[in-house]
């Protein structure tokens, strides 16, 4: 694929048509003025060795350099050659439990933590496979699909909450049979599901979904993550969970269920502590499996093609040069003639090296980033846009060694994907920097700003599956959000309209009690006459119409909906 880096300079070109409309006048020009001082053959003897023919040549040879030269700083480039690589790999699935039990802190710092920490771990020592993300609860739904963007991923496990999912419980067997489906029907690849889990399981099932994944040739690794004594749920506000009888739940780890679901999914059960065993031992077991051979497509950076235009406008200058307008005068000397080679030769390699100096600064880059060593990736970066600010490809690179070296940094990563956004001509690449703006800002919960971010993504390039389902997931978390939020609105609003009852009655019953008191004062002398038993009587009565109504009032505002779930956590 043949393309210039900075088209705009090839209006340049509409210079040459002038330069020859120019030159052309000015002939015509100097052609009066010849004939006003004689006849033709005249002129010439007096001009000694004149030669129009020279003239021409001379100023075609400058013209055609001149739009060589806005070849040149255009920076014509050959590139973008799509190789098919053949590689060994496998395609893995963490599925992760985040149902309440996952709060727990019998593994420091908690077991949903502890899983996190796991799976990063993972995304990052699988260098030639791919990865994807379930998280399931009552329900199981796809937080990544399979993808070799390790950074992504480890994006994608810091959002992971209990709150993702709104229906608790557990329910092993559906996480298991969403990761069957969710592997490629074609390839070779070694497949293998890796379930994070505290062995608790409230919906059944879950043997016979992985001995299904066994059948499919899919290998079940089982990670037990909390303690066999356990340990109490702790909510957000740092009370406890309760069951319906009011006790404090104890989720212990299930260490029977774990083995029976590693033996029919023809797996391993590795037990997860505060050490790193459990992901040593994990690793073992995965090297162990048949790697099959994926196809992976490599895009060849783009090559400078600036070279030979150089090399043709040098010649023609040489050329020019030893054109002299008169036929019959003698031409430089050799001391001259050196001279002049060298200079040309010197200008020509004080610009080769500097249209030159950013891509080797950005190979340079990509070297170090290739080996994890993002800080010197970033400093090779830099330099590259110091010899050119708008180059695009050093820009979206210098976006992904600052969101690779650390997480905190990612918001500064977006300013550089915008830029490189901003400068690149190439949709797909554009769509890259689109997509990357978009994980960033759905790792941050910021559900507009990853819309939009997917969304112009997905017009450069609208083959991208993995931007179009990132798009969905945010869309769908976006409208749960609004969902809760206008939730929380009808039930604060329930709570003011309730509150505004109260205070009526309140004053109602003041009312109705000063009224009273009047009659009370009105009818004196009729109550002197009442008798003493009868006066007790009606003051306790009155008493206890207050108590059923401060009954009532309690129970009303005491009352709490009733759960339909037996398990929620």
């Amino acid at each position: 694929m043949f393309r210039f880096e900075h088209p705009q300079y090839l209006w340049l070109l509409l210079a040459i048509p002038l330069l020859i409309v120019l030159w052309f006048i000015a002939w015509r020009k100097h052609r009066r003025s010849t004939r006003k001082l004689g006849e033709k053959q005249l002129v010439g003897q007096l001009v000694n060795g004149k030669s129009y023919t020279r003239e021409i040549v001379k100023y075609a040879l400058l013209t055609i350099v001149i739009g060589l030269i806005a070849l040149i700083i255009s920076r014509p480039q050959m590139g973008l050659k799509s190789n098919k690589v053949e590689r060994s790999a496998i395609e893995a699935i963490v599925a992760i439990d985040i149902s309440n039990s996952m709060l727990a802190k019998d593994v420091s710092p908690s077991r949903l933590e502890k899983s996190k920490l796991l799976v990063e771990n993972i995304a990052s020592h699988l260098v030639n496979d791919k990865i994807g993300i379930i998280v399931y609860a009552g329900q199981a739904f796809i937080q990544m699909p399979l993808t070799a963007d390790f950074i992504s991923a480890k994006m994608f496990t810091d959002a992971i909450n209990p709150s993702m999912i709104a229906s608790q419980g557990t329910d092993i067997a559906a996480a298991i049979n969403l990761a069957i489906n969710s592997f490629t029907e074609k390839g070779k690849a070694g497949k293998a599901i890796i379930l994070i889990t505290d062995g608790e399981d409230h919906e059944g099932e879950a043997i016979n979904a992985a001995r299904e994944a066994a059948k499919k040739g899919i290998q079940l690794f089982v990670l037990g993550i909390g303690t066999e004594k356990g340990a109490p749920i702790e909510s957000e506000n740092g009370q406890y969970m309760t069951d319906q009888r009011g006790e404090t739940v104890i989720t212990r780890l299930n260490i029977d269920m774990c083995k029976q679901l590693s033996e029919a999914g023809k797996g391993k059960f590795i037990y997860v502590d505060n050490t790193s065993k459990a992901w040593q031992q994990l690793e073992d077991e995965i090297r162990k499996m048949q790697k099959g051979d994926t196809e992976t497509i490599i895009y060849d950076e783009y090559d400078e093609q600036f070279q030979a235009f150089g090399i043709i406008a040098i010649l023609l200058l040489i050329i020019e040069m030893f054109v002299l307008n008169r036929s019959k005068v003698k031409l430089f000397t050799r001391k001259q003639k050196n001279q002049a080679l060298t200079l040309l030769l010197f200008v020509l390699s004080c610009a080769t090296s500097y249209a030159q100096s950013d891509r080797d600064y950005i190979r340079k880059g990509n070297s170090t980033y290739r080996k994890g060593a993002y800080d010197k990736a970033e400093i090779s970066y830099r330099k590259a846009l110091d010899k050119n600010p708008h180059n695009p490809q050093a820009l979206y690179n210098m976006g992904c060694a600052i969101m690779s070296r650390e997480t905190n940094n990612a918001d500064s990563a977006v300013v550089w994907f915008n830029e490189a956004a901003r400068y690149e001509n190439d949709k797909k690449r554009r769509a890259m920097s689109y997509h990357n703006i978009g994980v960033i800002a759905q790792a941050n919960k910021d559900y507009d700003t990853a819309i939009e971010a997917y969304k112009e993504s997905l017009r450069n390039n609208p083959k991208d599956d993995e931007t179009r389902f990132n798009l969905i997931h945010c869309l769908n978390q976006k409208k749960k959000n609004q969902n809760n939020q206008n939730k929380q609105n009808n039930q604060q609003n329930k709570n003011n309209d309730k509150n505004k009852n109260d205070k009526k009655d309140n004053n109602n019953q003041q009312n109705q009690q000063k009224n009273n008191d009047q009659k009370q004062n009105k009818e004196k002398p009729e109550q002197q006459k009442m008798s003493r038993e009868n006066a007790e009587q009606m003051l306790n009565a009155a008493k206890r119409e207050e108590q059923k109504t401060q009954q009532r009032l309690q129970k009303a505002t005491q009352q709490a909906p009733k759960r339909s779930l037996k398990h929620n956590w």
